[in-house]
């Protein structure tokens, strides 16, 4: 006689800690590469477009100084080595226009 089991927890992992295959698969956290190229190619257009002084305050210049080179890391590696390059130019002719 085979006994039935009865689901006590419907839709829970049946072990835990473990994937059995019966979960869901995670949302996927990688952003849209196109997106991310759009906003790397803004900023950097904002930075190139500078001319007699920094176009964003210290904290924003700071955070994009920051996260720029990390964002391009969704990028194929030569269009993030091209794009960090450029960043990196415009980030020393700022901050020379700053210590001016």
């Amino acid at each position: 006689m085979a006994e039935e089991i009865v689901d006590l927890f419907p839709g829970a992992a049946r072990q835990l800690g473990f994937d059995l295959g019966d979960s869901a698969k995670p949302k996927s956290y990688e952003p849209d590469r196109d997106e991310v190229r759009r906003e790397l190619h803004d900023v950097l257009a904002v930075a190139k477009a500078a001319t007699d002084r920094c176009p964003w305050d210290a904290r924003t210049f700071q955070y994009h100084k920051t996260v720029f080179p990390q964002m391009a890391n969704w990028l194929p590696e030569d269009e993030r080595d091209q794009l960090r390059f450029e960043f990196a130019g415009e980030v020393v002719r700022i901050e020379q226009l700053l210590a001016a």
